[in-house]
């Protein structure tokens, strides 16, 4: 009877053993799968988010504002003979100082 309990005991200890490696490794490929997919998830919204960057640089650009502003407010660059460029007076130098 020894004999026999003994192997009883080393199978139910290998079955136990086996069993922990079967969850083990399905549950390292469930989180593989999920970091995967993570992984492509952050991958796409770096692109969406380089995408949105162009768009924004795009829209502040110089030649965009511009169109906007002759569209949508009436302004346009004035010819050079309308510009009136003024100087601005000199800075008054505070008593105490000598330069």
């Amino acid at each position: 009877m020894r004999g026999r309990s003994r192997v009883a005991l080393v199978l139910v200890g290998f079955v136990l053993v086996a069993t922990g490696v079967i969850w083990r490794r399905s549950f390292g490929n469930a989180r593989a799968r999920e970091q995967q997919r993570l992984e492509q998830q952050r991958a796409a919204l770096e692109a969406e988010r380089a995408k949105l960057e162009g768009d924004i640089r795009e829209a502040s650009s110089r030649g965009t504002l511009a169109k906007v502003a002759e569209e949508r407010l009436n302004m346009h660059i004035p010819s050079d003979s309308l510009v009136i460029y003024l100087q601005r007076p000199p800075k008054k130098r505070a008593k105490g100082d000598k330069h």
